[in-house]
Order: C-alpha cells, then sequence, then structure tokens
C-alpha cells in the first residue's frame, strides 16, 4: 500500500507541475503575443521626434521574450538611426528631441553612428534640441551637434577625459592556490587578455596599445565636439584636465551648454518654437517605419546578417544571445543561396570568442563572397574572430571609434591542484594507459608534452589566421604580422594601416552594397531570423538537454537574465572576467576589453 501510494503521488505531483507549467507558459504567451508585431502610429503634424539614449540598446531591436522580461520598451542602433532619417523628410517631424540619462549602454562606435544618423536630420534643416539632467560623456559627445544644449540648472557635464582600469587577479589566486597556464604565440605580446590571470600590472605592450587606442577615440570625440561647439580643441582639452566645464554654471560660461532650465522649459519652448503638439518616443516611431518599409513592393533585397555579441560555438536556444556560429553559417548560407538577396552586409559587433566557431563563420563569409558582394559594417568592436570573420569580405566599413584589429589567439587552463589539497582537503589520483591520458587536467600542471602541444595549436592558429588576413585584404604575410600580435585598433587607426577600408556606419555599408550589386531599391532582409516568443518559451520550457536542468534553474536563469540587463544591474568588471573564464573553452581569439562611453 506504502508503495502504490508513494507511486500515487508522484503521479499527481506529476499531472500537477505539468498543468502549471502549461498555465505558466500560456500567461506568458498572452503577455508577449503583441510583442512580435509592429506598431501603426499616426504622425500628426507639428510632431517632435523624441531620442532617449537610453532606449537605444544593441544593434537589433528587442523582440518576444527579450521584451517581456524588460521594464522598458528599446529600439535597436539599426531601426533608430533608419528612422532618424527618414524623420529629416518627413514633413510632420518639425524637429528632434534628444534626452541623455546618463544610463545608456551604448559604447562608442554606436554613439558615432546615431551621432551621424543625428547630422544628417539637422542637415534636412530640422532643429535638434537636446537636454539632461546630467550629461554623460558619451551623451555629451552626441549632444554636442544640437542647436540648443540644455542642461537642469543643478546637474553635471561629466565631461573628464578617457582612461583605463585593468583588474589583475594573480594575487588573488595564488592566496587560493589556482595557478592559470596561459598559452599564447611568442610574438602576440599585445594579446593581454590572460595577463590578468597571470601577471599584477599592465605590460608594456598592454600598457602601449590601450593609450593608443583611447587617445584615438577621445580625439575624435573631441575632435567632433569641438567643431560642434565652434572652439579650439587645445582650450576644450584644458577645461576637461581642470574639470572647469563639469558643474553646470561652469558648462554655461565655458560654452559646452547653452542654457540651464527645467525639462519643462524645453517642452514650452519646443511647443512655441517648433509647434511641437506631439512628443512622439524614437521607439515607436521606428517600429511604424519599420512596418512601412516592409510592405514596399521591391523584389531585390540586401540581407543584414547580423552578428553581436560574443562568438560561441553551436545555435542559439530560448533567449540566449550571443554570435552562435552555427547560426551565422546558416545565415550566410541562405543569403547567398536567395535570389531575391542581391548582396550581404555582415554587421559585426563582436569581441570575438570561440576559435572553431570564428573559422567556420569566415569559411561560410568566403563562400558567400563567390556568389554575391559582401560587405561588413563593424559597430562598437569586431575584434579578433570579430575581425577574422570580416576580414574576408569584399569591403569592410567600421566607424572611427569602432575597435577592431586584435589579430591573435590565447588559451588558458587553470590548475587548481594546491586549492584542492591545501583549501579543501581533496587530492586526484591517477591511472593511465598512456603516458599523457591525464595531461590536460585541471589537478596539475600541464605536462612538458601536453604544454608544447598546445603553444604548437595556437602558434599554428595565428598562423592561419595571418594568412586570411593576408588573403582578404590582399598584404603579404610579413606586413599583416606587423600589425597584428593580437594588437587592438581603433577604425581611424585601422583604415591607415588597411585593415579596413573606408568610415562609417550600417547606412553607408548598405549604400556600398547596393552600388555593387547594381541596385537602386532594395528591402532588408534581417537575418538570422529572429524567433518569435512561443518559440523561444518552447525552447526555453521544453525538454531540457541534461536530466538537471529543471524548471527551477531555467527560471533561475532568466531572473539573472533579467537582472543583468544593462538598464537595471549591469555585470561588474570583475563579474565578466569571472564569467569569462567559467565560459572560456578551447581556443580563443578574444578582445580582453570593452570600451564604453563612460
Amino acid at each position: 500500500m506504502t508503495m502504490l501510494a508513494s507511486a500515487l503521488g508522484v503521479v499527481i505531483v506529476s499531472v500537477v507541475f505539468g498543468l502549471l507549467m502549461f498555465i505558466l507558459m500560456i500567461a506568458m504567451v498572452a503577455a508577449v503575443g503583441s510583442m512580435d508585431s509592429t506598431d501603426t502610429v499616426v504622425v500628426k503634424n507639428g510632431t517632435v521626434l523624441k531620442v532617449d539614449l537610453a532606449r537605444i540598446s544593441g544593434d537589433r531591436t528587442p523582440t518576444g521574450l527579450a521584451v517581456a522580461f524588460s521594464d522598458t520598451r528599446n529600439v535597436g542602433l539599426a531601426d533608430a538611426t533608419q528612422a532618424i532619417r527618414i524623420a529629416a523628410s518627413d514633413n510632420k517631424i518639425q524637429a528632434l528631441y534628444l534626452t541623455d540619462p546618463g544610463v545608456s549602454g551604448l559604447s562608442w562606435g554606436s554613439l558615432t553612428e546615431l551621432r551621424d544618423a543625428l547630422a544628417d536630420f539637422r542637415e534636412s534643416g530640422k532643429a535638434v534640441i537636446a537636454y539632461a539632467t546630467g550629461y554623460s560623456q558619451g551623451g555629451y559627445y552626441v549632444a554636442s551637434l544640437a542647436d540648443r544644449v540644455c542642461l537642469h540648472p543643478a546637474g553635471m557635464v561629466d565631461f573628464r577625459g578617457m582612461g583605463a582600469e585593468v583588474i589583475y587577479y594573480k594575487e588573488a589566486l595564488d592566496k587560493l592556490g589556482v595557478e592559470m597556464q596561459l598559452i599564447r604565440p611568442e610574438s602576440c605580446a599585445y594579446k593581454s587578455a590572460g595577463e590578468v590571470y597571470t601577471l599584477t600590472h599592465m605590460s608594456a605592450a598592454n600598457r602601449e596599445q590601450i593609450r593608443t587606442y583611447i587617445s584615438s577615440v577621445w580625439r575624435t570625440a573631441t575632435e567632433a565636439i569641438a567643431a560642434s561647439r565652434n572652439m579650439e580643441l587645445a582650450r576644450l582639452n584644458t577645461l576637461v584636465d581642470n574639470l572647469n566645464g563639469y558643474l553646470a554654471d561652469d558648462a554655461k560660461r565655458a560654452n559646452l551648454v547653452d542654457a540651464l532650465c527645467f525639462e519643462e522649459d524645453v517642452r514650452a519652448m519646443l511647443k512655441s518654437e517648433y509647434a511641437g503638439k506631439q512628443l512622439l518616443p524614437i521607439e515607436r516611431y521606428a517600429s511604424s517605419q519599420k512596418s512601412t518599409l516592409k510592405k514596399q513592393k521591391t523584389k531585390d533585397h540586401i540581407a543584414v546578417v547580423y552578428a553581436e555579441g560574443n562568438v560561441v560555438d553551436g545555435t542559439s536556444r530560448g533567449m540566449a544571445t550571443a554570435v552562435y556560429g552555427d547560426d551565422i553559417v546558416r545565415a550566410l548560407r541562405q543569403a547567398a543561396n536567395d535570389n531575391s538577396v542581391k548582396a550581404i552586409v555582415l554587421r559585426v559587433n563582436s569581441p570575438g570568442g570561440s576559435a572553431t566557431a570564428s573559422e567556420s563563420m569566415t569559411h561560410a563569409v568566403m563562400q558567400a563572397r563567390e556568389k554575391k558582394p559582401v560587405i561588413v559594417s563593424m559597430g562598437d568592436l569586431a575584434a579578433s574572430a570579430g575581425y577574422e570573420m570580416s576580414c574576408m569580405a569584399h569591403y569592410i566599413v567600421a566607424q572611427p571609434t569602432t575597435i577592431t584589429g586584435s589579430i591573435g589567439v590565447f588559451g588558458t587552463l587553470p590548475n587548481v591542484g594546491k586549492l584542492m589539497r591545501q583549501k579543501l582537503g581533496l587530492n586526484a589520483d591517477t591511472v593511465a594507459t598512456n603516458r599523457n591520458a591525464n595531461g590536460l587536467t585541471v589537478f596539475r600542471p600541464l605536462s612538458p608534452t601536453a604544454m608544447a602541444m598546445m603553444e604548437r595549436n595556437v602558434e599554428d592558429f595565428y598562423k592561419v589566421f595571418v594568412n586570411r588576413v593576408a588573403e582578404g585584404r590582399g598584404m603579404t604575410y610579413n606586413a599583416v604580422h606587423q600589425i597584428a600580435r593580437g594588437r587592438v585598433w581603433t577604425g581611424s587607426d585601422a583604415k591607415q594601416i588597411g585593415l579596413v577600408d573606408t568610415l562609417g556606419g550600417l547606412d553607408l555599408a548598405l549604400r556600398i552594397a547596393a552600388e555593387r550589386a547594381g541596385i537602386k531599391r532594395f528591402n532588408i532582409k534581417e537575418l538570422p531570423k529572429e524567433k518569435d516568443s512561443w518559440t523561444q518559451l518552447s525552447e526555453l520550457f521544453g525538454e531540457p538537454t541534461d536530466d538537471d536542468l529543471n524548471l527551477l534553474a531555467k527560471m533561475r536563469l532568466a531572473w539573472r537574465w533579467k537582472t543583468s540587463a544593462k538598464h537595471l544591474q549591469p555585470l561588474s568588471k570583475i563579474e565578466r572576467d569571472l564569467l569569462f573564464v567559467a565560459e572560456s573553452d578551447g581556443l580563443q581569439a578574444r578582445l580582453p576589453f570593452l570600451i564604453v562611453s563612460d
């Protein structure tokens, strides 16, 4: 009887659990069902387009569950810049209102692309008005081109120059009894990602490259600001050095802003001077315009393949966001074999990652370029594996503030034997059939034979990488090697040394692609195709891939994803570094830096 009762209890619990899961999925689908559709917005005469920097996130506009787990409605950079350019010729849009709440997650490449779109809007003869309670450094870079820059009377302009701070973990790992074994080519002194675990300070090569690229980004930003604010560059840097434009009154005296006022004053001015009868958020206008553009009857398409995030192997599931090698390969092949697609724009916004995924995607680019023009548009980052997949394209477009290059590879393997023995009292003993059967264990240092094999592996891949770049860019091996060695470059410097062809954003890349394809009008086909909410839910709550991946673990994963979103609780530098170690598998072609605007 006890066994029967237990079995019956298990059945009842399973049925109830299944019903609860089903009800939860239905509820979530009902909640997000409308998220996969676009808005129909009535644009009234006298409309002012509101661009909130905090609402622009990533290259593609979030859809499906990404919207469900967000407290705000965001728009991707590609849709935002396209909408701004459309608004320039929309007779019902009278002006543009730019706001900076100081919490934007945009990096310098995205900020430059947005600034270029706003410059095009101004060239149409329409005004751009900027207001903030406090400008972030990147926000001020964008806002400085406005016809009128307004600041809250108690606000600040966080304008103090660019700096770099690298956290090193060697002493902490030593105290724990962990030795990180770094394997990289001897010539790749600039490939510094693994150094944070093996050194206590910056190497000379790393210090040199950081100083060079932050100076390049800063020069681009300050030259643009100085031109927009009609002041000499030297005077601008003097203001920054002495923080003489930081406080509101100082910013006004220094001509960094035009007026100190409250937001209600700005809105009143928009109504009186620009007939601002309606304040329309960019995310709603972009959604409506995207829906309208899809209805255009044009047989020709340009495929935009988005590669945004860390490069990883495999294919995406549920809400996972990264550059999944199999997904990008499939998207490139789909675009290459689609007769309606006349050209491909590969939008790369990645610091790199898995070397095997990188090779697969690069091979797919090489196959695609045999069939039609392939143009690369680089965003904030197109480095390491992100650069390898780019180098075989017909043409490369980058922003002057894009971080690219980092042509190199490395591998890491921790030795936790001391930690296990001295801290936890755990010992590992071995039995093996061959001398190196346990040569790659994490409980002891690499054997000499295993170390030699790993060193040969990274050296061989580095040669493959350099040869790829040499072939794609029409350079000699030695010429590429001199500018490679893992070194990071900005887009403006990369253009001078031949790693990119021209400077600009996605809009320019599309125009070049159309020109090379011999077409004037085209629709955009975005790939990889985004999953709808139901598909994401099915993958998230469907059959687990591992026996121990239960519903509770999935809900915790979803919550972790939600609370780590940029606008809620960004991961700290230390957390990102530790996650990098935990998630790295195999050889890595990865950028060791994340360049942000503040």
